[in-house]
């Protein structure tokens, strides 16, 4: 078989499972050779915790997996820098006002600071950047534009400056809740307070009227103001990506009422049965058997893996990345010190069989132990079926396992297509787990944390010094080897 002829042959195999209609299905995209991904981005307000983090690894790998399939692929992943309110029903303030009180700084530069920290992070986890990475600032008009559409067709009205999506009048044409499984009659509760402006309780905002203290707020048909959440999504990716597209993806957490929102207004506007084709939901990442939430507090970020006080060592990026693939994405997965050392000690496994490998060359006779004829094809074989199975990559960890205790052991001696083995266990591990070679020494791992340590420490004296230059010189050069440091804002 033809190297690429594997590309070519998987292309036809690939199941995903798609929220909407509750199973897995045969992955078709829309165009041929294209295909269009759209992945709900971060409300830039704080930093991202491990948990965002699982999201984001998750569909770095359907990326790279599409892309390595040969498709052209356009990815969209939005960032939310305006409309993301605290609660919908009590009117809140917008998430980036509200932190931009409590920081005592612009909104955009609240949205400055943590974007460039999404982005290094990111970076530092070796995820790939989107083909487009639009804001929601960046499209006020086209936001503007789609609720006047909405309003035309009477599934919007106005009030006081602020215009609701009109859920009452939708339901008449079209079901809703059909991603999330949810019955809207019966999430009503009447005795929980609500907007008295909205016509149903459910009715959620498109444009929100700015109060005399809302700093971010733009000239509308309805006055000065803002746009809801919702609506930017539906706009970003249907500007970027055409009325209907292959997939969109998010952490589960948005299925309701998130994602319901996006389908009801483009279903609303375009009055198509499909926005996009298939749904993706990654599950949550938990910690002490509970959702992280910066809300709650319970949460953890990757500087407090990179110097794991608890374990009392250093764990690199690529170990956490490889850590969160252990588990399947649409599974829940609980945060555990002793998971994270099994994966750091599973990594340096499969490094090593790479690292022999890619130093040997096949052998025709009988080694001291046993000789296995090892038959590259069938093994390339049932890493392909396991990613195709909706990117079941403990499987193909699991797979990659075994052929590294085979390399370790020197267990295999005739195999077939040698060339081959070397170059798709590099595929799966490197291009497409999207794995980082880690080159390092245990003596050196060492240092590096005594350095680090002392760098931190040296810095927290000059910040007290109030020396902003060399202790943002030293936070910018530790975020390159993938130390990320959160200051505290009161020194």
């Amino acid at each position: 078989m033809e190297e690429n002829s594997y590309q070519q042959k998987n292309r036809n195999h690939l199941k995903i499972y798609n929220s909407l209609t509750g199973k897995k299905e045969l992955f078709h995209p829309i165009h041929k050779e294209y295909v269009g991904l759209y992945v709900c981005g971060p409300t830039v307000y704080n930093y991202l915790h491990l948990g965002n983090c699982r999201t984001f690894i998750s569909f770095d790998i359907v990326f790279r997996y599409l892309k390595h399939l040969g498709y052209k692929v356009r990815y969209v992943r939005n960032i939310t820098d305006v409309g993301h309110l605290e609660n919908e029903n009590l009117d809140i303030e917008d998430k980036i006002s509200k932190k931009s009180r409590l920081e005592g700084l612009e909104p955009m530069e609240i949205v400055q600071k943590y974007t460039l920290s999404f982005h290094n992070l990111l970076n530092v986890l070796n995820v790939l950047p989107p083909s487009i990475e639009p804001t929601a600032t960046g499209h006020i008009i086209e936001q503007i534009d789609m609720i006047q559409e909405l309003i035309k067709k009477k599934l919007a009205y106005e009030v006081n400056g602020s215009v609701y999506f009109d859920l009452k009048e939708y339901r008449k044409f079209y079901p809703y809740g059909v991603i999330s499984k949810n019955q809207v009659d019966q999430l009503f509760y009447k005795k929980l307070k609500f907007i008295e402006e909205k016509r149903g309780f459910h009715d959620f905002s498109l444009w929100k009227k700015a109060h005399s203290n809302h700093i971010m707020n733009w000239n509308s048909p309805w006055g000065r103001g803002f746009p809801g959440w919702h609506i930017e999504c539906t706009t970003m990716s249907t500007k970027y990506l055409g009325e209907t597209f292959d997939i969109h993806g998010g952490g589960i957490d948005l299925k309701f009422p998130h994602h319901e929102c996006e389908l009801a207004q483009a279903i609303g506007i375009y009055n198509k049965s499909y926005f996009a084709h298939y749904w993706m939901h990654t599950n949550m990442l938990t910690l002490n058997g509970k959702k992280m939430s910066k809300s709650t507090g319970n949460f953890l970020e990757l500087k407090d893996i990179i110097y794991n006080k608890t374990c009392n060592k250093t764990f690199f990026p690529s170990i956490f990345r490889f850590y969160i693939l252990q588990t399947h994405y649409r599974n829940i997965m609980n945060f555990s010190n002793k998971g994270l050392i099994e994966a750091e000690k599973g990594y340096h496994k499969i490094m090593k069989a790479i690292k022999i490998l890619k130093n040997l060359e096949p052998k025709t006779k009988t080694s001291k132990n046993f000789d296995i004829v090892f038959n590259v094809h069938h093994w390339i074989d049932i890493c392909y079926q396991a990613i195709n199975d909706d990117f079941n990559l403990p499987l193909l960890i699991t797979h990659l396992f075994q052929i590294s205790t085979l390399i370790i052991n020197d267990s295999i001696q005739n195999i077939s297509h040698f060339h081959l083995l070397k170059k798709y266990m590099i595929y799966f591990v490197f291009d497409i787990l999207g794995i980082q070679e880690i080159n390092h020494h245990e003596e050196d791992s060492k240092k590096l944390k005594i350095l680090i340590e002392r760098l931190i420490k040296f810095r927290t004296e000059e910040r007290k010094q109030k020396h902003w230059i060399i202790s943002d010189k030293i936070r910018q050069e530790l975020y390159h080897i993938g130390v990320l440091l959160h200051d505290n804002k009161f020194l």
